[in-house]
């Protein structure tokens, strides 16, 4: 069973939270941070894939096909994941994408409503 768009958002909002959560705790140089917040960054990049390009098309200014390529790289090229590209993507985009995720879990509920 597919899950649906709305389900998709909410699964990268949650990561994105998780993500902000992390970053209190400490900064890439831990490991663990590194390794948590590499994993919720994938999980943000499946959840993009699996969404109609209809849904994302409001929120572009979200470069959403790259969202979706870095879960590939994160994935595939595990060994030469840059801390600074963790980093910087979980610092400068995440609150971005968590935004765009809102704002599009918002449009679908007023539309339902």
């Amino acid at each position: 069973m597919s899950r649906s768009d709305s389900q998709r958002l909410r699964d990268i909002a949650a990561a994105c939270v998780a993500i902000e959560d992390h970053l209190t705790r400490g900064d890439t140089s831990d490991g663990l941070i590194f390794d948590a917040i590499r994993i919720r960054l994938m999980e943000i990049g499946e959840a993009a894939k699996g969404i109609e390009p209809a849904t994302l098309v409001a929120e572009p200014t979200v470069p959403w096909a790259d969202v979706a390529r870095m879960r590939d790289l994160l994935a595939h090229r595990y060994f030469d994941t840059a801390h600074s590209m963790i980093d910087s993507t979980a610092r400068q985009d995440v609150p971005r994408v968590k935004a765009a995720a809102e704002r599009l879990l918002t449009r679908q509920s007023d539309a339902t409503a």
